[in-house]
């Protein structure tokens, strides 16, 4: 057969016949490494059942303290450092008072997660090496440790009158952050196994309920947006905080045809084309963004060091989980665009839009631009979806773009108005002056009537 006529050739495979064979040592290197399951990423971390990952490495260089517990260690990633044995020498103390008030043994307790230690592990998207009996320890300290904190927190059981835990305001500060960081969870299934034994004997509310009369110490709402997600379910505490922002309404996402979609122009340049900026009242969620005939209205968000501890971790989990919306990325994204310098933070924060308790708007412009950094975001498929594309055709219209610049540039403060009436008088002066010069040579002066034709 000719090849170079052949239209379905090929290469032909090369021989290898001179090559001597592998030594034994490298064939069984090779059968460790087919026989090796991926540790670090297991195969099933791309299941819905695991929840639970380590940051991406990209979004830990931005911004590594945000995503390191402080005091406290929750579950299998951290566990054991030495800077975080401080209260983990108090957890053995918040389970005894737990289990005596419940009157369940402890044998019941560990009987509830060695039921599902498999499943557990699946949770995490590394291999967990502690053994059975360390791993089901671990499991039944932190998650009593979670419930008693929450019971002593809501009045349901009464905290001890000298209990550091309490009586030092910068260690409960930093226990609330690091129970809302991505690697230091533990499944929710575990926390209401462990809850239905702690409650068999006692009169206490759903889990749910106590979680979020909680953490609304650290982000204040009011009862009647929190009674709306008492019943809720996350895949851990900090995907349980983060669903009860999520307003029903914006819950079902579905992607729609729709033109090619852009990112914003930044807020003083939507400013200058004549957009108007207002702090949203009577929101239940700073995620109720909308915008109708120029207007912008923003509900308030406050940045302080708790949410943005938070909203760094909400969006590390929305960029790990394929499960999830992506509401907090989305909202993340279009702050992202409309802050890229201290005069856009300024902006927003004079409009009451962001309440800055970093101190400096380069602090609020410096958050919001590394929040957004090397995530990924589908803006054909997002709740703001419609919004980008009606803030960027506004945007785009250019008569009302030209006009607003021109108001901005003339008339935007007393000496640009004084400046531009100038140069509106020198105009008029000018067209005079050209005006009579055209006349003088046309006619020149003395020149008398042109006589009349016999």
């Amino acid at each position: 057969m000719n090849l170079l006529n052949n239209p379905n050739r090929g290469r032909a495979p090369r021989s290898y016949n001179s090559v001597p064979a592998p030594s034994t040592e490298w064939r069984i290197s090779m059968e460790q490494i087919l026989a090796e399951p991926p540790r670090l990423l297991n195969k099933s971390a791309g299941k819905k059942t695991c929840c639970i990952f380590r940051v991406p490495q990209s979004l830990v260089e931005i911004n590594e303290k945000a995503y390191q517990p402080h005091v406290v260690s929750i579950g299998p990633y951290h566990h054991g450092r030495e800077n975080l044995k401080m209260i983990e020498q108090h957890k053995g103390r918040f389970l005894g008072s737990l289990v005596s008030r419940s009157r369940v043994g402890l044998d019941e307790y560990y009987k509830a997660i060695a039921s599902r230690e498999g499943e557990i592990r699946d949770c995490y998207s590394e291999t967990i090496n502690h053994d059975s009996n360390d791993f089901i320890k671990m499991l039944v300290l932190d998650g009593c440790f979670i419930i008693e904190l929450f019971c002593k927190v809501g009045r349901f059981a009464t905290p001890d009158s000298d209990d550091p835990l309490f009586n030092m305001a910068w260690l409960f500060s930093f226990v609330m952050r690091d129970l809302l960081r991505l690697e230091n969870q533990i499944p929710y299934f575990v926390l209401e196994d462990l809850y239905d034994l702690a409650r068999v004997n006692q009169n206490l509310p759903s889990l749910a309920k106590l979680t979020l009369d909680f953490f609304n110490f650290a982000v204040q709402r009011p009862i009647e947006v929190l009674e709306k997600y008492y019943n809720i379910q996350g895949v851990h505490l900090l995907d349980l905080f983060r669903q009860s922002f999520i307003p029903t309404k914006y819950r079902e996402v579905t992607r729609k045809p729709s033109p090619l979609l852009q990112l914003l122009p930044s807020a003083k340049k939507l400013h200058v084309a004549g957009v108007k900026f207002k702090a949203r009242d009577k929101s239940s969620s700073f995620l109720e963004i909308d915008f109708h005939n120029g207007l912008l209205r923003i509900p308030t968000m406050t940045i302080d060091d708790f949410t943005s501890s938070v909203f760094l971790n909400w969006v590390a989990f929305e960029q790990c989980y394929n499960h999830c919306s992506k509401h907090i990325t989305t909202y993340a994204t279009f702050m992202g665009c409309l802050i890229n310098t201290a005069g856009d933070a300024g902006l927003l924060c004079d409009q009451k839009i962001i309440e800055n308790y970093f101190g400096t708007d380069e602090a609020v412009t410096s958050f919001f631009t590394n929040v957004g950094k090397d995530v990924v975001f589908d803006i054909h498929q997002c709740y703001m979806s419609k919004m980008f594309q009606d803030i960027n055709e506004y945007y785009r219209n250019n008569w009302r773009v030209q006009w607003a610049g021109f108001k901005h540039k003339y008339f935007d403060t007393p000496w640009s108005f004084l400046s531009a009436l100038a140069a509106v008088f020198l105009l008029f002066l000018t067209l005079i002056q050209s005006l009579f010069s055209v006349l003088a040579y046309v006619k020149p002066p003395g020149q008398g009537p042109s006589p009349s034709p016999n």
